[in-house]
Order: C-alpha cells, then sequence, then structure tokens
C-alpha cells in the first residue's frame, strides 16, 4: 500500500500520541489504585506473593508480574496491577513501530489511537489478568517481525523467539502465533528465505528453552495446568450456540465503529496477502490462526470475552488502514467515523474509571461488570467481629475466588483456606496443622451453601451463624451464609495438594 506523505494532523504526530498515552496510562494508575480487586486479580494477588515457574490455571507470567508490582508497590491493589497497566505503553509504542515499519506514520498513529479507543484495552486496561503480558508478547512479537520484514536483518529472529517463549509463559495460546510465523515463513514469498537462516532455528530454541520451566512444572504436579487449559479445546458435541456470542463480543469490546472499520482493513489485508504483499501477509498470517481457533471453540463452547485479546492490536491496525487511506467515494464520512469511534471509545473508558472508583448507581446490581470489586470492606468489619464471637482463628471457604477476595481482606488478621482444590495452592506452604484444628468460620456464597448436613462431614461441629450481603449504594450483590466449625475431623480439613517433588 503507498505511503501518504501529507503532513500528519497533530493528533497523529508520535509527540501527542505520547502524551496521550502516558496521560492515560497515568488515569490508569490512579484508577487501580482507588478501585476494589476482581476475583480472579484477587487469585493471582496471592500467586505474587508466592512466584512460581508454574501454576493450575495458567503459566507464571502474570504471577512475576504481579510479584514485580508488589516489590515495588507494595501488597495494594496499585502493586498487583502496575506491571500490567503500565505494559500498556510499552506495548503501544510496539504497535505505533509496527505500523509504521509496514505502511508509514500515518496508519501507526490511528493504530495507536484506535487500540486505546477500544473497550477491552481501555477498560481491561486497569486490571491484573494473564492477558496483560500475553497481549504486550504477542505485540513485541510481531514488532520484531515487522523489523524483520523491513530491514531484512536476521538477528531479529532471537527477538522473536525471546519474545514468543515470553509470551508462552503468560498463556498457551500464544502458541497459535508460533503457527502463524509457520504460515507467514509459508506462505509469503519474500519470508521463505528465512528457513535457511540459523538465527531463525535458534529462535525457536530460545521459545523452546523459555518453556521448559513450565513443562517441568506440570510434570511435578500431574500435568495439572496442561489438562486444565487444553482440556478445554475437546469439543463434546457441536453447536452454533455461542457463535454469536463470539462475535457479538469482538465487535463490542474492540468498538462497533472500530470494528467496522477493522471489516473493511480485513478485506484489504486479505487481498494483499494472497498478492503476495508481506506486510499484509504478516498481519493475516499471524492472526489467521488463533481466529480460526476461537471460531471453531466457539462451535463448542463459550469463548471468555477476553480470549480474543492477543488479536486486538492487528485489528487496530486493519482500522488505521481505512482510515489512513478511506474508499475514496466516500472519504470525509470514513475520516469522521475514525475520529468518533475515537473520542467514543475514550469517553466510554473515562465514565468506566470514574464508575469503578465512586459508582454512580447501584441499579444494575450484579449486571455491574465492578459487582465482584464492591462492598468487600464492610464483610471484612463483620467476618472479624463474628471471628471474634465465636473464636474463630481461620476462615475456610469453598470457591478460589471468595477465598482470593477475603484473603486481601483478612490475611493480616486472620488466615484464610479453600477447603478444595489444594491445587491451586501448590506454590504455597502447607498451612500450620495447629491452626486448622482450631475453630473456623465457614464463609460460602448463598448459591453454593453446602449446608450444615455437608459441613458435617468434614468438621464434628457446624453452625450457622450469620448471613451478610455485599452492597453498593444500599442495593444487595451478594449474600454469603457463614458457619461456625470446629473439630476438623481426620484425615484433616483440608484436600491433599497434589504430590511435590
Amino acid at each position: 500500500m503507498p505511503r501518504d506523505r501529507a503532513p500528519l494532523p497533530f493528533w497523529l504526530r508520535p509527540f501527542f500520541l505520547v502524551l496521550l498515552v502516558c496521560a492515560l496510562t497515568g488515569l490508569r494508575l490512579v484508577v487501580a489504585a482507588q478501585s476494589g480487586l476482581a476475583e480472579d486479580e484477587a487469585y493471582y494477588r496471592l500467586w505474587g506473593l508466592y512466584p512460581a515457574t508454574g501454576y493450575y490455571d495458567h503459566p507464571p507470567m502474570i504471577g512475576w508480574f504481579v510479584h514485580l508490582g508488589q516489590w515495588i508497590a507494595g501488597d495494594t491493589a496499585l502493586g498487583l496491577r502496575l506491571l500490567a497497566v503500565l505494559s500498556g505503553i510499552l506495548g503501544s509504542a510496539a504497535l505505533w513501530r509496527t505500523g509504521f515499519l509496514l505502511y508509514g506514520p500515518r496508519v501507526a498513529g490511528y493504530a495507536v489511537l484506535f487500540l486505546n479507543a477500544t473497550l477491552l484495552v481501555g477498560i481491561g486496561g486497569l486490571i491484573a489478568t494473564p492477558d496483560a503480558p500475553s497481549v504486550l508478547f504477542w505485540g513485541l512479537a510481531v514488532w520484531a517481525l515487522a523489523e524483520l520484514t523491513s530491514g531484512r536483518n536476521p538477528w531479529w529472529w532471537l527477538a522473536i523467539g525471546l519474545f514468543a517463549g515470553l509470551g508462552l509463559n503468560a498463556k498457551y495460546s500464544v502458541l497459535f502465533l508460533g503457527a502463524g510465523i509457520v504460515a507467514f515463513l509459508v506462505l509469503v514469498p519474500q519470508a521463505r528465505r528465512w528457513w535457511r537462516s540459523w538465527q531463525l532455528w535458534a529462535g525457536g530454541l530460545i521459545a523452546l528453552a523459555l518453556v521448559v520451566p513450565v513443562v517441568s512444572w506440570n510434570a511435578a504436579h500431574e500435568w495439572a495446568s496442561f489438562a486444565k487449559q487444553f482440556g478445554r479445546a475437546v469439543p463434546d458435541g457441536w453447536s452454533s450456540r455461542y457463535l454469536p456470542e463470539f462475535l457479538g463480543a469482538v465487535i463490542g469490546l474492540l468498538n462497533p465503529l472500530i470494528a467496522l472499520l477493522a471489516g473493511i482493513g480485513l478485506v484489504r489485508v486479505v487481498r494483499g496477502a494472497f498478492r503476495g504483499e508481506p506486510a499484509a501477509g504478516l498481519l493475516l498470517w499471524t492472526s489467521l490462526p488463533f481466529f480460526l481457533y476461537l471460531l471453531a471453540h466457539s462451535l463448542h463452547s463459550r469463548v471468555q470475552g477476553n480470549w480474543p485479546a492477543p488479536l486486538f492490536p492487528a485489528l487496530a491496525l486493519m482500522a488505521a488502514i481505512v482510515a489512513a487511506d478511506p474508499p475514496a467515494a466516500a472519504a470525509r464520512f470514513w475520516r469522521a467515523l475514525a475520529g468518533t469511534a475515537i473520542v467514543l471509545g475514550l469517553a466510554v473508558s473515562l465514565l468506566v474509571y470514574a464508575h469503578a472508583v465512586t459508582p454512580f448507581t447501584g441499579a444494575l446490581a450484579r449486571k455491574d461488570p465492578t459487582f465482584q470489586t464492591r462492598g468487600w470492606e464492610e464483610i471484612r468489619k463483620e467476618l472479624v467481629a463474628l471471628a471474634g464471637a465465636h473464636d474463630a482463628r481461620w476462615i475456610a471457604t469453598y470457591g478460589y475466588g471468595l477465598s482470593a477476595q477475603l484473603a486481601f481482606q483478612l490475611d493480616r488478621q486472620l488466615p484464610v483456606e479453600q477447603l478444595t482444590e489444594r491445587i491451586r495452592y501448590a506454590m504455597r506452604p502447607d498451612p500450620d496443622p495447629a491452626v486448622l484444628a482450631r475453630p473456623a468460620l465457614f464463609v460460602v456464597e448463598e448459591r453454593r451453601d453446602p449446608g450444615t448436613d455437608g459441613l458435617s462431614a468434614r468438621f464434628a461441629t457446624v453452625a450457622r451463624v450469620a448471613e451478610l450481603t455485599r452492597r453498593v449504594r444500599g442495593v444487595p450483590l451478594e449474600t454469603l451464609v457463614v458457619y461456625a466449625i470446629s473439630d476438623p475431623r481426620r484425615p484433616g480439613p483440608l484436600d491433599p495438594v497434589y504430590p511435590l517433588p
């Protein structure tokens, strides 16, 4: 695609983009410090406190991100989210450079604006999840491929291997990036030369070496993480039930106006790729394997809204291609649409930031996407009072999300232990048996309440003592049932952890 040499408007110039991204990052840091934790974030906080080479749910990168943030900013909401939020700066810089190398500065500028105006990045950029390092390292690998394509320097293969390996330490879905790189090498004529380059193979070895600790952890823990994640890919019948939900989530979280531009850009990229254009081939082939997997997954199971996140930088680039070079017949309309998409996406993100810190209303109750973060300070106070009244020395739970939330609230006062799924806590030292032998409070969501009979199989003394309600602006969000428990039956109150080496 020919590069537009016309002067750049100020909002596409690097200086403005740097100021905007830094301002958004500063705002996200303020919101990150002031808003409550989602369940999964509270769970990853425990990973950060006990860094390891593997965990039950995912590879370890988010645990390492959290650990470093906690080292810098303490065991706080800001410390938990610090690296995830800051990764947006590096990701935006890598996207700008990728767009600049492949299509020029106008596309690069629009791509950065679009990415930060997507709802997934604009809002999800506040949250510490494995998607943050996954998107970052996927984007860095694509940037290194763009450098390779532009400069034809084979040493970039070492960087590609490094970023791909780090990405595999974030989420196993980065395997599809590897498949995309192979497709790029096979289907782009100018890329086929690299099969003869030793740096390509050395980069592959770097990626494999970085994954060895994750494989070793799984081997020592009955392949628990691999079984959990790869087991999701096994279909149990086929249905189109989840397909509209998947496509709707991509369009909604991308920002519908950006999605419209990206759809037109995708057509251009596909045409360019089939003409053998290296830039179009790089974008298409590195993205297509993962998209096809998600599409197939949606035909047998639900695709979570965050799963397609690594594809969003490429989609932002595709939208930017159209914004930078709109159809001649209605160029003014498409430029206006691009500007509206950016303003709308940023405005919605700002509203959500304000709502995350100080809720506008509680009327949405559990339909509010921030409901998991609300009402925990009051629950903490009530549980501390109940523990004192019943001489409870620790808190027992069933679910990892509730356990993690209570641990964040109560770790400095009462130990919190999940009775089940002990493999989730293989990275932590075993709890003190003397503490577990003391009276406790068992806390459970009302919808998951096992009742007195269910708990009596594990504890000789069980008494329902309270119902606590999380609220936001007076609106009930969730009821927690509390039992006083004591006298654990042998072999003990906790399910065994998988054998450790």
